[in-house]
């Protein structure tokens, strides 16, 4: 396809985004919470369509078929385990969108804070979600610069889309807060859906219909069929990629800071039930385009490159490739403007606040707004890496913020939980992560993901119980939740 088309294309999708991306900022109220939260004003459709295409991402299309293609039947598995885990946003969501308005809490980090009376906590938490944060911030732009050198025929270098979609995100996001990346979002989840399934028909009709590519499969690569199959998908790979997944709405503060955003409870469950429709079908296209890409191209150097070969090969007519190639950029570009928003939020909110008592609210969004382009050029120079398997980089990403997790359930369902404790889990757990992560080290062929929140649940554990806890924050913050919760039709 000639990278005249395909820029012509993008810069269609880039002018569209950027017109709703200014008409939305018309209604973007004044202060911090209008700005990261959208006033708590974002209806149902919104809120859903928003939430798929900022946890959707370039991981999915080109990450998740690149593992199918990689690891076969395992990939579906592994990315259910994603979906089952929306049973905690069920459970957890409305306890912290009524949190959120009671105490006017912003970001995941400041509502840890907020619970154990610690603004260092927050700090802490801030720092820690930009360090892990960041790396997967730069694969969504890897994914970007990846399509379209495959869509071009390798016309078009990687770096091109890195800037593409950095420079897009940062306007995007920059432009309106959390109301214009939630209206792009929504459009851009349309797109990514749309464009999805008219390509899986093509793809399934270049190689005879799902009859004959399972066929093919059964005969040319039975092992992508079972698990643990071609071997890649041994125990401790599955628990160690799933795990982190399976907590990712709670783990992942891009995703679980939209918890704060919807009007009511009714749309934040409407907001549920949209997603898992949306995330089911996404999940079954997507390890389609893989299976499909191993039986068209097999002996692929890179996994990751399966969905740009099929969209550059003429498999697919040239209007559905382009089409497909605009909702893949659309949902790597709508996780980014994403991340760039909630982690700006908490490097003003839980940061530079404490850090600067007693500044206005104006001093406090400002600092918010200029560290979205620091922040992207970060993430562009980690993308500029180029490292391999976005699927593998994406889940040791997530892998890091699970050490959250036990002080996030403790927030809601122990009062005896510390900041002392949850400080030196998410430190401990963090820094177990990290060394794993680099070293290579396996203990007991367990990942990453598995040892930072095993060493973080028994840190938040003991140190809790060797330090004092905030007994009358944690009465009130849990008590008055329980009660209100039922009077809204919430168990």
């Amino acid at each position: 396809m000639s990278p005249s088309t395909i820029y012509g294309t993008l810069a269609i999708y880039v002018l569209g985004g950027t017109l709703l991306a200014l008409v939305a900022r018309r209604g973007v109220g004044q202060g911090v919470e209008a700005y990261f939260l959208a006033n708590r004003a974002l209806g149902g459709a919104v809120s859903a369509l928003s939430y798929s295409a900022t946890t959707y991402s370039a991981f999915m299309m080109v990450g998740l078929a690149g593992l199918t293609y990689r690891g076969g039947v395992g990939a579906l598995g592994f990315e259910l385990v994603y979906l089952s885990g929306l049973a905690l946003v069920a459970f957890f969501g409305p306890r912290f969108w009524l949190a959120g308005r009671r105490y006017h809490i912003v970001s995941p980090a400041e509502l840890l804070a907020v619970r154990y009376e610690s603004t260092a906590l927050g700090m802490v938490v801030a720092v820690l979600s930009t360090l892990f944060l960041v790396p997967y911030t730069a694969v969504q732009l890897t994914g970007v610069g990846l399509l379209l050198r495959g869509i071009s025929g390798g016309a078009i270098p990687v770096e091109v889309g890195l800037v593409l979609a950095t420079m897009v995100a940062v306007g995007w996001a920059w432009m309106g807060g959390l109301r214009s990346v939630a209206w792009t979002d929504a459009l851009q989840a349309v797109v990514m859906m749309v464009t999805a399934l008219w390509v899986t028909s093509e793809v399934l009709e270049a190689v005879g219909g799902p009859g004959e590519l399972f066929g093919r499969l059964q005969v040319e690569r039975p092992a992508w069929l079972t698990v643990p199959g071609n071997g890649y998908f041994t125990f401790g790979t599955f628990l160690g990629l799933s795990l982190p997944w399976f907590f990712f709405s709670l783990s992942n503060p891009q995703v679980s800071q939209r918890l704060f955003a919807p009007r009511s409870l009714v749309s934040l469950r409407r907001m549920l039930l949209g997603f898992l429709a949306f995330g089911f079908v996404y999940t079954l296209v997507s390890v389609t385009w893989g299976f499909a890409g191993l039986v068209l191209f097999p002996g692929l150097p890179n996994p990751d490159l399966v969905t740009p070969t099929v969209l550059g090969s003429g498999r697919v007519p040239a209007l559905a490739a382009l089409l497909a190639m605009v909702g893949i950029a659309a949902a790597a570009i709508s996780t980014v403007d994403s991340i760039l928003l909630t982690l700006s939020s908490m490097l003003s909110r839980d940061l530079f606040r404490p850090l600067r008592r007693g500044a206005a609210e104006t001093a406090e969004l400002a600092v918010g707004k200029a560290v979205i382009p620091i922040l992207a050029v970060l993430a562009y120079l980690f993308a500029r890496l180029q490292l391999d398997l976005i699927a593998v980089l994406s889940v040791a990403s997530s892998a890091g913020l699970l050490v959250v997790v036990p002080a996030l359930v403790g927030a809601f369902y122990w009062r005896r939980g510390t900041a002392p404790g949850t400080l030196a889990s998410v430190l401990g757990g963090g820094a177990v992560v990290l060394l794993t992560q680099f070293s290579g080290w396996r203990p007991l062929g367990l990942w990453p993901g598995v040892w930072g929140l095993l060493v973080s649940l028994g840190l938040f554990v003991g140190v809790s119980l060797l330090s004092r806890a905030p007994e009358a924050r944690a009465r009130e913050f849990m008590g008055t939740l329980e009660e209100e919760l039922p009077a809204r039709g919430v168990a």
